[in-house]
């Protein structure tokens, strides 16, 4: 297995893992609403309903960016070996690897730094297009493209 498939499935791993656990506290509000619909009314009953409604929204919105992630990252063909930076490539600069994908930030593999970033993001906006051996700088910090997998 390549460096930039262990990383690939890292991603995979660490949406599903946030997939997992964003539908369990999906499940575990929803079983709680029912539990209190049981219960006696009130103003205080209310309130505690009208909240984990509202956390009910937050975590769907939540979930349903992980699963938009989630298939940007199927989309991927880690198999090509680009020319220039596109999405899906694992570029090593500074000495440090940047897979642009989906914005997960920061992983070790293999004992290895990989910041795992978005082609939208400041920087994966100045890399995509860039080619072996270009520059780019951003917040001061120059990155120097050593290799494109």
């Amino acid at each position: 297995m390549t460096f930039k498939q262990k990383v690939y499935n890292q991603c995979i791993h660490l949406i599903d893992e946030n997939i997992n656990s964003l539908q369990n506290n999906l499940n575990e509000l929803t079983e709680g609403l029912k539990n209190d619909s049981k219960s006696s009314a009130g103003d205080k009953h209310e309130t505690s309903i009208s909240m984990a409604q509202i956390e009910q929204e937050k975590i769907r919105k939540q979930l349903n960016d992980s699963l938009q992630n989630k298939s940007i990252l199927e989309k991927i063909d880690i198999e090509i070996t680009p020319v220039h930076i596109v999405k899906g490539s694992l570029v090593k600069a500074n000495s440090m690897y940047l897979f642009i994908s989906i914005a997960l930030g920061k992983v070790i593999i293999d004992t290895k730094n990989v910041m795992i970033l978005s082609p939208q993001s400041p920087l994966g906006i100045k890399l995509m297009g860039k080619k072996i051996n270009e520059t780019v700088e951003i917040n001061g910090v120059k990155y120097f493209i050593e290799s494109i997998q």
